[in-house]
């Protein structure tokens, strides 16, 4: 109550903008939503009224759970924050004036802005990556992308098809085990051979995902193998074009630097993240890829009036991952020094984690568990746990 009786003593309001609906920002609105700030003038633009949970999201592919079980309802969370709601997607910045500038011409003056959009994958460096993949973000895109294809092999599953990931991350590798598990569950409800799926995994670095312990890596490898799933371990691709075909499915060559050619029918692009232009473009402080450099204050190395948090964030003193975890981390500090600086009290430094509990699905109703050097291996009570953790973080933001 201290701090809502010290802000009625201030005559001025505040415009407090939000741009997209990432996991920090989704906390963030549950947070002022439980505690408001009398004079504060809220908004959030997000560019889908939908956002979806990432750590469910390979289960989703996977065919695990449905498509609102695993997605942020902005709509009723921005209602239970009285915060104006615009879908729209942001284009510039007007950091002199304080205006954020979207696509369909709309402009939202701010007092303090705070930016969780994510990331997406960066594809402009590879010839006809940008024409010929599919992103792994927006989620939005994916995801239709990937209704369709589950409904094309639905309708013609005697049809074999080929299906290349581009990223031997984490993102990519459960969506490899995700994608194979719930197309085999379609080949064989239409009593069709596995067989009529290939699934391959390109990896530039020697090693599958390098973030982790060589504990997982080799577990992690170990099952990609066993179920057929061909990995190309160190092979960066550089081109991939389409090639005629008789096949009446579409295919695309895929080249890599080696030499290696390989043919697929779909592609999806999930590598290392890129952040958008108009960021840099407005004057911002960011890394080498981008990124918004922040303070631990998660406030702007450049302006002061500006916050960042997840994946579109780079603390300086604390580089981290592009990972969900962090981003859910830092939604309660991110409130905590967007109220303090409304109220003009000094912030509060946030240290992330350096080892934290990663739970990785296998596509098979299992989950790996690894924290700094100690793994557990596959296991379905790891599974349900994480299933238990997941539903247990969307029920927050279920408002009936």
């Amino acid at each position: 109550m201290k701090i809502i009786n010290d802000y009625c003593q201030h005559t001025m309001f505040k415009d407090l903008v939000l741009i997209g609906g990432g996991h920090s920002h989704a906390i963030a609105l549950k947070m002022f939503g439980m505690k408001p700030l009398p004079g504060v003038r809220l908004t959030l633009i997000t560019a889908n009224q939908k956002t979806a949970y990432s750590g469910m999201l390979p289960g989703h592919i996977a065919g695990f759970y449905t498509h609102d079980e695993c997605h942020i309802d902005l709509k009723p969370l921005a209602n239970f924050a009285q915060a104006n709601l615009y879908i729209d997607r942001v284009v510039a910045l007007d950091l002199e004036n304080n205006k954020v500038l979207c696509a369909n011409g709309l402009a939202v003056d701010f007092d303090v802005l705070s930016i969780d959009i994510g990331s997406t994958p960066a594809r402009v460096s590879v010839s006809g990556a940008a024409e010929y993949t599919i992103a792994a973000k927006p989620v939005s895109q994916l995801l239709e992308h990937w209704y369709e294809l589950i409904a094309a092999v639905g309708k013609n599953p005697q049809e074999a098809i080929r299906i290349a990931i581009a990223g031997g991350g984490a993102g990519g590798v459960e969506l490899a085990l995700a994608m194979q598990s719930h197309l085999h569950q379609i080949l064989h409800q239409n009593q069709q051979p596995i067989q009529n799926l290939e699934i391959h995994l390109f990896q530039r670095n020697i090693q599958l995902m390098p973030n982790y312990h060589q504990s997982v890596r080799h577990q992690l490898q170990q099952i990609l193998t066993e179920r057929g799933i061909k990995l190309y371990l160190g092979e960066n691709v550089c081109n991939i074009a389409p090639k005629n075909s008789k096949e009446t499915r579409e295919t695309f060559e895929i080249k890599c630097n080696s030499g290696l050619r390989v043919e697929c029918n779909k592609i999806f692009w999930v590598t290392q993240a890129s952040a958008p232009e108009w960021l840099k473009i407005a004057g911002l402080g960011t890394d080498e890829q981008g990124f918004i450099l922040v303070e631990d204050t998660l406030q702007s190395q450049t302006h002061p009036q500006v916050f960042a948090s997840g994946d579109i964030a780079t603390m300086l003193n604390y580089p981290r991952p592009k990972a969900g975890v962090f981003a859910v981390r830092q939604g309660k500090p991110l409130f905590n020094n967007l109220q303090r600086i409304i109220l003009g009290k000094s912030l509060k430094p946030y240290k992330p984690q350096q080892q934290y509990l990663s739970l990785i699905g296998t596509g098979d109703g299992k989950a790996i568990a690894t924290k700094g050097i100690f793994t557990l291996p596959p296991h379905k009570l790891l599974w349900h746990y994480k299933d238990c953790i997941d539903r247990r973080f969307m029920k927050r933001f279920r408002f009936e």
